[in-house]
């Protein structure tokens, strides 16, 4: 089954945009950490020129999660400036394969997701991503058009252009194969299914992280066995999160999400190991090419980090929220850790008892999740009342009707009073 695809009325719409100067896309691969391959790209050029088409330039991502970080942003951002050259951004939610779950670095085979919240995660990468990306130069597609449609024959047809050898290639599924860990069939088949997609949108070149580059091979591969031109590959660095060690993610919780408050925003940037900063620069923080350069060249010069830092958190809170709210967060920053005072807006939750064990009164007031992470901040000494910090996860919080403080972390800061209603 292959669905062909025409030349859509967006493409039409953006005919006379496209540039193709040798010099201009040497500037796009600048980042890249793996581009396969030059010479085909030169190709590529002249033959999307002489057909007056923008390149489809494909990203997919799987919306296994609502909300998205800055780690997300680095290959959006390289997306967006092949956008401001004319091309064409095929964008895939992989509404099906997030069902699965994609097994790159994974120990273990993943839960599998309900349709239902796959569709609400979805909705909510679509809001996101469009700040970054121009919708008017963005073909959205999900996945489920074609891999749901698939019958029996179609599957096994896909799975006859692979060899299970080359999938254990790939270091996680060796890894689980050699300690004698589960892996699921239906694992084997996600490369195939999201190389599948190259096919079906007939893509000229794929971006995608480093842990990608595995599965975007793939989908060159399964373009040469349906007779297409193999769309070139092109991977960028992974982010590390706010530990500086590991890369960003939720699970880790070191990461910056896009839907955080501009106080906590400013807040995480801020507390970003100094050796991260060049790369958050390069790849997070959307600067021209000109300004980069000359950003890149105060770092080296002996900057202030609090200071670099400080700009940088600015760029980001105002490129996600406003230039309002950076500045207001940058001020409140200054006030509670550089004066060592509380911020201004400091919010009152009112709870209905009179006391209670501090885990529970943290939980109640939405400082955690949960009360094994209270219990967790307290062993770390995050966890201050009224400025004094607390050492007993036992300690019973006696609240009357004048406010208690309560400070989670650096960040957190919440007044609790008792209420009958």
């Amino acid at each position: 089954m292959l669905q062909k695809i025409g030349k859509s009325l967006l493409e039409r719409e953006i005919d006379k945009l496209p540039t193709y100067s040798e010099q201009s896309f040497a500037a796009l691969k600048e980042g890249f950490v793996d581009f396969i391959s030059d010479p085909e790209f030169s190709e590529l050029l002249k033959i999307a020129s002489k057909e007056n088409r923008p390149l489809r330039i494909k990203y997919g991502a799987d919306p296994s999660a609502p909300d998205l970080h800055l780690g997300h942003t680095v290959p959006l951002r390289k997306l967006r400036q092949f956008q401001d050259l004319g091309h064409l951004v095929v964008f895939i939610i992989g509404d099906f394969t997030a069902q699965i779950g994609d097994p790159t670095e994974r120990a273990e085979t993943r839960k599998m997701l309900s349709p239902e919240e796959v569709a609400q995660n979805a909705l909510s990468y679509q809001e996101q991503v469009f700040k970054i990306l121009d919708p008017k130069k963005t073909e959205v597609r999900y996945n489920s058009e074609w891999l749901a449609r698939m019958t029996p024959h179609d599957f096994l047809n896909l799975t006859a252009q692979y060899t299970v050898a080359r999938l254990l290639e790939r270091d996680d599924f060796s890894k689980r194969f050699k300690s004698n860990r589960p892996i699921a069939v239906v694992e084997f088949l996600y490369p195939l299914m999201q190389g599948y997609d190259s096919v079906l949108v007939h893509a000229d070149l794929e971006v995608g992280g480093t842990d990608q580059k595995f599965n975007l091979l793939v989908g060159r591969e399964l373009q040469k066995a349906w007779k297409q031109r193999p769309q070139l590959v092109a991977t960028l660095p992974i982010i590390e999160g706010t530990d500086g060690v590991q890369k960003m993610s939720k699970s880790l919780n070191n990461h910056i999400a896009l839907q955080d408050s501009p106080r906590d925003m400013f807040g995480k940037v801020m507390s970003l190991p100094d050796n991260l900063l060049e790369r958050y620069y390069r790849y997070v923080a959307g600067l021209p090419a000109d300004e980069l350069e000359e950003t890149l060249a105060r770092l080296k010069g002996g900057w202030h980090p609090r200071e670099a830092k400080a700009h940088l958190a600015r760029l980001i809170v105002g490129f996600y929220h406003s230039q309002e709210a950076a500045l207001q967060a940058s001020e409140e920053f200054d006030q509670v850790f550089k004066n060592k005072g509380l911020p201004e807006d400091i919010e009152t939750v009112r709870l209905a008892y009179r006391s209670a064990d501090i885990l529970t009164v943290m939980k109640d007031a939405g400082l955690v999740s949960s009360k094994g992470e209270a219990r967790r901040l307290i062993q770390q000494g995050g966890v201050k009342i009224q400025q004094q910090k607390v050492e007993d996860p036992a300690l019973t919080v006696e609240m009357t009707a004048e406010p208690v403080l309560i400070q989670c972390g650096k960040r957190k800061f919440v007044k609790v009073v008792y209420s009958d209603h």
